[in-house]
């Protein structure tokens, strides 16, 4: 499932208002959470976000780095299309995290047991870290911290 490309700005500082015509074939059919294709000029940048009524109208959440990933200025113009969400969690999973993961069957099974929202913010948590082997590292001592019983999202990424 796919939506036509579609012309947006940005409104306020983060916020995207998506034509009801657009979003309510996503959300009828219970795709809540979307895959997003967003192009600007020569720019496209590809992410997934949430579809969220808010005063009756359909919104989605587009932040500062991605404005500036695309390059847009305020009250620019820039096109969007959505996709049906097929991953597992919602947002992309790094290899490293997910290698990790695997081979701690105990702490993937408590991963697992966590809602779709914990499970995104622990893996964008993961994501921000831009180098490999910090991946790594971050990921086991979130293995480690989720077999001793520490559920806090602020405490999960901290060594002992």
């Amino acid at each position: 499932m796919q939506s036509a490309i579609f012309e947006v700005a940005v409104r306020g500082t983060h916020s995207i208002v998506i034509p009801d015509h657009v979003a309510e074939p996503f959300v009828q059919k219970g795709y809540s959470r979307v895959k997003v294709r967003a192009s600007f000029e020569t720019k496209t940048i590809e992410f997934f976000a949430a579809l969220r009524k808010y005063y009756g109208q359909y919104t989605m959440m587009f932040s500062k780095n991605k404005q500036k990933e695309l390059g847009l200025l305020p009250n620019d113009y820039f096109q969007l299309q959505f996709f049906q969400d097929t991953s597992k969690y919602g947002v992309e999973v790094p290899e490293e995290f997910e290698a990790v993961m695997l081979s701690d069957y105990e702490a993937f099974q408590i991963f697992e047991s966590f809602t779709k929202g914990k499970q995104r913010g622990i893996i964008y948590m993961i994501t921000r870290f831009k180098d490999s082997q910090k991946k790594i590292d971050k990921t086991l001592v979130l293995c480690e911290n989720l077999k001793r019983g520490v559920r806090e999202n602020k405490e999960l990424l901290k060594s002992l």
